[in-house]
């Protein structure tokens, strides 16, 4: 009697131990996001322990695009994502008639945009004629004339302007010839090109070192900071909240300082 009796009580502990965990399973919240590999996916990664803890299952989806990403947050495949700074939102809301915001406290980090080089070692041995590589999107292809045009070697019509194009140089004194691709094929392009100008999170994932690679950086001021963007119906939502509470917290800064060394730069 006693051991029937010992086995239903163990039985019983086993059973409530078996629904207490489901029930902190059900209890955790799933928060699917989107991001490029580095270093966007690895700070999710980074605080992904950490949002378990507080209630919510960070689920990292990983793409090599700056499409699709906002494509399936708008279609609901996604919560949110992370690649992206403001002025690309703002470009792409525009062109797809899109409706994606930037979330409260949204701005995580900075990657300063670099020029590249597999042929040369400094800006100054670019030949009249060079074929120069640049984002083939509206803003980033901006971010690159800006960035050439500090370095002197072209002038914009309007000095300023985040969306120029090539048809928006005012002056051109080396004839420079401009090739436009998508932004993650821009590392692949630099045997084919005499200097490309490449986000650093294509660059980062090509092993290409900003701080000791680039021919020129931008500066820390850049004002592309990148954020999360989601949708207007659960931008505020608890799970997201905790996700940037993550993302901005004194750890996670400490995080990139080491990881990164000046690469990526804290927003916050």
């Amino acid at each position: 009697m006693f051991k029937t009796t010992r086995r239903l009580t163990l039985t019983a502990v086993a059973a409530l131990t078996l629904w207490g965990t489901a029930g902190l399973a059900q209890a955790q919240e799933v928060l699917k996001v989107g991001a490029t590999a580095v270093p966007h996916a690895e700070l999710l990664n980074h605080v992904k322990p950490k949002l378990k803890a507080e209630g919510v299952d960070l689920q990292v989806v990983e793409f090599s695009d700056y499409v699709q990403p906002n494509l399936a947050v708008s279609d609901k495949q996604l919560d949110a994502n992370f690649f992206q700074h403001k002025p690309y939102l703002d470009s792409f809301n525009k062109e797809r008639k899109t409706t994606l915001t930037v979330v409260p406290n949204g701005g995580v980090h900075v990657e300063p945009f670099g020029a590249y080089s597999s042929k040369l070692k400094s800006l100054k041995d670019l030949k009249n004629g060079a074929t120069v590589a640049i984002p083939n999107d509206a803003t980033n292809g901006g971010r690159a004339l800006l960035l050439l045009q500090k370095q002197g070697l072209i002038e914009l019509k309007d000095k300023a302007s985040l969306s120029a194009t090539p048809l928006d140089i005012k002056s051109n004194p080396k004839k420079l010839k401009f090739r436009e691709l998508e932004a993650a094929q821009l590392p692949r392009s630099l045997p084919d090109v005499d200097i490309a100008l490449i986000n650093t999170n294509y660059a980062l994932q090509a092993n290409l070192n900003p701080l000791k690679d680039a021919l020129a950086l931008e500066s820390k001021e850049s004002p592309y900071v990148n954020v999360v963007v989601s949708r207007a119906d659960n931008a505020k939502s608890p799970a997201i909240a905790k996700l940037m509470a993550a993302l901005r917290s004194a750890d996670t800064k400490q995080f990139i300082l080491d990881k990164y060394k000046g690469a990526v730069v804290p927003a916050f």
